[in-house]
């Protein structure tokens, strides 16, 4: 599907916005789907340990950094109109403009996109999904959940995977509109995958560090959203209700809340700080 096509098909869905509500949605801190997130958290977690951390170990080993930054640049900027599609059905035209600018750049002059001579000239790289445009519409996250192979999402967020793919993803289409005789278009986003995976590597260390994985990533997944659907700048009231210190969440107790942390380390053999 073309390009300009995308767009177009953007322009006639941000007519839905109008129906919609014109404030974000505040946070959610609870979990009421925990034991079922628990459980497909542990099957993803092994399933990683088995073949997908592997295989992004051995990427790493076969490459060096110059050539994994490059195959990284040329993902940002191939997924670009991902965002530029969100951003036109949150009547941000001006962000939308820059990221076009983006986009052109870094496919001409950066090669394909496999170099970044535009963050070289001081254009911002945005970043967004139908999630973060379900958000500004006013829509609630609704549930957190984990899902099979995909990991952290929301009721919300789940969305972004059919639309996106369906209408921005450059490489999704191109999957989509071949034949597969040797399954060789599955390649670039078999690709792409692995080289999310490898980057996660070194953040590693912090998810061993910490007393209870699920909830840490349940968190930063969270604590990530939010950021990004207030373009890094959330308003105060919104990081306390993220956190359960506003009004509407009185009952927070942090004390009880490390008693719990506490009550883990020892289950797991480890002396409470």
């Amino acid at each position: 599907m073309p390009f300009f096509r995308i767009v177009r098909r953007a322009v006639g869905l941000a007519s839905l916005a109008l129906l919609a509500a014109c404030h974000i949605a505040p946070p959610r801190t609870d979990d009421p789907n925990e034991n079922f997130n628990r459980k497909v958290y542990a099957f993803n977690d092994k399933l990683d340990k088995a073949i997908i951390r592997p295989v992004a170990v051995g990427y790493r080993k076969i490459t060096n950094p110059p050539v994994r930054t490059a195959v990284s640049d040329f993902y940002t900027n191939i997924r670009l109109p991902i965002t530029i599609g969100n951003q036109l059905l949150q009547f941000r035209p001006g962000q939308a403009a820059v990221t076009t600018g983006r986009f052109v750049v870094n496919l001409t002059i950066g090669v394909l996109g496999f170099k970044d001579p535009a963050s070289m000239l001081g254009m911002p790289l945005y970043d967004s999904d139908f999630g973060v445009t379900l958000a500004r519409w006013g829509v609630p996250e609704g549930s957190y959940l984990v899902m099979p192979l995909i990991g952290p999402t929301t009721v919300r967020d789940v969305w972004r995977l059919p639309v996106d793919s369906y209408f921005f993803d450059p490489l999704s289409y191109l999957s989509r509109n071949h034949d597969f005789h040797s399954g060789q278009y599955y390649a670039p986003s078999v690709l792409y995958l692995i080289t999310v995976r490898a980057r996660a590597i070194d953040a590693e260390s912090f998810l061993a560090s910490a007393y209870d994985p699920y909830v840490f990533l349940r968190d930063a997944y969270r604590q990530q959203r939010l950021y990004q659907i207030y373009d890094g700048n959330p308003p105060a009231e919104a990081i306390e209700q993220m956190q359960g210190l506003s009004d509407s969440n009185k009952d927070f107790d942090p004390e009880q809340l490390l008693d719990e942390q506490h009550k883990w380390e020892r289950s797991n053999g480890q002396k409470p700080n």
